[in-house]
């Protein structure tokens, strides 16, 4: 049982310099330096213990060296919440961005995360256990808030359930205030919020008018916001919307990059190719495909049972006058959106073997090219974990958009973090 103890003035000291030294440095290297573990680091951060009061005086001499720091030109830092696999992440530091913090509660998600950004950490855990003061100083906020609240599918659940949702669900619906209170706290110079396209109509509107106000008139934030297919850049159909926040006036526009038209990129493109030049990826090996054979291996083909009662299932609905059913991709077409419930049947996006043969589920590997992957990526998790990892993932080349968009605002800001370090320090 953890226990809140209260926080004098020489802890906050203390984790004021922490945040400061996480900027430079990561936390092994001061775990290292303060002679303790990095858990043990983390259990301050969230205030279950208290440090020792020489911990004070090692920071100090740890960030002294970096009173005077000025970023490289170019160059910007940035804090990734509700991270996920990094699909944010990717798309920031490939303009340039410097990701001082991470926070991600799931620890599978965490194992692929670390699994992939080598200069990282375990990410922190739950946000709301995390006081905004601790977290390092940046210029740009990236959340992917949960968006289940706001989903169309989340909602009917929950109203099936007697439960709220939204705003008055008490374990998701309040996230979007944890941000808030970040950007509160922190006041970077920007932000990108990205979420389900269905959060403009929640509750008639009335969620989005909340967000907006908070972010707009609550906190200062100049905002513009778009919803953006996923099939402009890869072979699914996936809409999502994207706020972009600025603290000062700036001269942002949507359409300052046009976007690539859609159906350019089809299914072809990130099948598994069964010519014999299907790379073998030697952190993959044969886990999702044969090389000898070249195809697929056999697990991801339905069983005969399950292709009946799917077929079954479609033909009961259309009968009915719905439009439920499962969604059968050939190599020319466009998928429907990979969900996080793909693992149960893979019944939104199945790929067509021919008449004599059922059709197959995607494999995890194509599964990340689906969502803008590339092969480097790894994937250390199961299948069940990695399907409900890629579908709750964003779209990488959808964030890389964004993320250029934003970079020649970023340049013009005049971004200097040390004058954000000194001042937070005096």
């Amino acid at each position: 049982m953890s226990v809140n103890y209260k926080i004098g003035p020489d802890t906050e000291e203390v984790l004021k310099y922490l945040s400061i030294a996480r900027q430079h440095h990561s936390l092994a290297h001061i775990a290292e330096h303060l002679d303790v573990d990095p858990r043990t680091i983390r259990r301050w951060q969230v205030r279950e213990i208290e440090p020792k009061p020489y911990v004070f005086h090692a920071l100090k001499q740890l960030i002294l060296p970096f009173g005077s720091v000025t970023q490289r030109e170019g160059q910007f830092r940035f804090i990734d919440l509700f991270a996920g696999i990094g699909g944010m992440r990717a798309a920031f530091e490939g303009i340039g961005g410097r990701c001082v913090f991470t926070s991600e509660w799931d620890n599978y998600a965490q194992k692929t995360y670390v699994e992939n950004f080598h200069d990282t950490e375990l990410p922190a855990g739950d946000i709301t256990k995390i006081e905004p003061e601790t977290i390092p100083d940046h210029d740009v906020l990236l959340a992917g808030f949960p968006c289940q609240p706001f989903s169309i599918a989340g909602v009917s659940k929950k109203n099936a359930l007697g439960r709220a949702h939204g705003f008055h669900d008490e374990t998701q619906g309040t996230l979007f205030f944890n941000v808030a209170t970040i950007l509160e706290a922190k006041r970077p110079q920007a932000f990108l919020l990205e979420n389900v396209k269905n959060l403009t109509s929640h509750d008639k509107g009335r969620t989005f008018d909340v967000i907006c106000r908070t972010l707009r008139d609550d906190l200062g934030y100049h905002i513009h916001y778009r919803v953006i297919d996923g099939a402009h850049f890869v072979p699914q159909h996936r809409e999502r919307i994207l706020i972009v926040g600025f603290r000062d006036p700036v001269d942002f526009d949507f359409d300052a990059r046009p976007l690539p038209a859609k159906g350019k990129r089809v299914m072809r493109d990130i099948l598994h190719k069964t010519d014999g030049s299907e790379p073998l990826l030697e952190w993959d090996g044969d886990k999702y495909f044969d090389h000898m054979k070249k195809r697929a291996l056999d697990k991801y083909t339905l069983t005969d049972k399950l292709w009946a009662y799917l077929q079954n299932y479609a033909a009961k609905h259309k009968a009915a006058g719905n439009g439920f059913g499962f969604g059968l991709v050939r190599p020319d077409n466009v998928a429907r959106t990979l969900s996080a419930r793909y693992y149960k049947d893979g019944s939104e996006i199945l790929v067509y073997q021919g008449t004599r043969k059922n059709p197959r589920r995607l494999t995890p590997r194509e599964c990340a090219r689906l969502m803008g992957f590339p092969d480097t990526y790894r994937i250390p998790v199961s299948d069940t974990r990695a399907y409900k990892q890629f579908g709750n993932s964003v779209v990488v080349d959808v964030m890389r958009h964004v993320a250029k968009l934003m970079k020649p605002v970023l340049a013009s800001s005049d971004i200097d973090l040390s004058a954000n370090v000194t001042r937070r320090t005096a």
